[in-house]
């Protein structure tokens, strides 16, 4: 007998919810419970992601005669004028030991079609949902129509530290994906019951093993295409020592000149350090927000693909 085909425990799952489907109509409560429960687990299951998926990781690569600094308005593409606004930096510290040391973070995955995933079944009572604007409301949700429960999805929050040491910065090499192998900042999503700043602090610990002091807020950056926001900081290493965690293959410290840019991971990375590098510049730490607006069509693995819209600095 030959093996079964990665494409049949779908399809059996199909012919199962037709099934069950019929046994809904006279059922008392308990049993409509059960079946939904079944169904609820039957639609989990998934044809595993391949090749095809839709989602590529490719390593950028540059010619020796590619400038490391380019002028600012091929760094940065913008649609909108830039707008000067003070704003006061504040000075945050927290040790090791003030971290969850059992707490952990997936790393930053700008991995993502820009779509706002269906919910079919209530994550609360499991129960079906229907797909409405509820009153009151503009965007379609998810309404539970047993509960009457709705389901919000929200942005993530990831946090992370641009680490300053005589003259240089720390970066990372991803050993795991997306963007396996290639550069980034400390960076990864924020936990419950953590500040920006902790969790800043406790990403860089996961990622370099490098204990940091938080500076001060260095940039948000917005991405709703795949709804994420960056929170960066500034910070400064309380001991010379750092080496890479599971989720790294590398760390080490780059002067401003030998910055890896042509094998950067992220477009939010490629902004970032284009920023602090014109800080430096100027001589002075600013604060930066705005908007990564990705090209419309192009490749997640295209960090340069991109246009930093509604940029205000201090």
């Amino acid at each position: 007998m030959s093996a079964a085909s990665p494409s049949q425990p779908f399809i059996t799952a199909r012919k199962s919810l037709n099934s069950i489907s019929d046994l809904l109509a006279g059922a008392p409560d308990a049993e409509m419970t059960v079946v939904l429960k079944a169904i609820q687990v039957l639609s989990c299951w998934r044809r595993p992601y391949t090749a095809t998926s839709g989602f590529s990781v490719a390593s950028i690569s540059t010619t020796k005669s590619t400038p490391r600094y380019l002028a600012a308005s091929d760094r940065f593409p913008t649609s909108s004028p830039s707008t000067s606004r003070s704003l006061r930096a504040t000075r945050v510290y927290a040790t090791r030991s003030e971290l969850n040391s059992e707490s952990s973070s997936p790393s930053v995955s700008v991995h993502s079609l820009g779509v706002v995933k269906r919910v079919n079944f209530c994550q609360w009572c499991g129960g079906p949902t229907k797909h409405e604007i509820p009153d009151g409301e503009e965007k379609m949700r998810a309404i539970c129509t047993l509960c009457g429960k709705i389901a919000y999805q929200n942005p993530k929050m990831v946090v992370g530290c641009i680490i300053e040491h005589e003259k240089k910065v720390l970066l990372c090499k991803r050993n795991i994906e997306p963007s396996y192998g290639l550069w980034t900042l400390p960076a990864g999503y924020m936990e419950i019951g953590e500040s920006a700043a902790e969790g800043a602090i406790r990403e860089t610990w996961e990622e370099a093993g490098a204990e940091v002091e938080v500076l001060s807020p260095f940039a948000q950056l917005d991405i709703p295409l795949i709804g994420q926001t960056y929170i960066m900081f500034l910070a400064k290493l309380r001991k010379p020592h750092f080496s890479p965690g599971p989720e790294s293959l590398d760390c080490q410290l780059f002067a401003l000149d030998d910055i890896p840019f042509e094998s950067l991971a992220f477009s939010s990375i490629l902004v970032t350090l284009n920023l602090y590098i014109e800080d430096v510049k100027i001589g002075r730490p600013r604060f930066h927000y705005g908007t990564i607006n990705k090209r419309p069509g192009s490749s997640p693995s295209d960090i340069r693909a991109y246009s930093l819209d509604h940029h205000l600095q201090s």
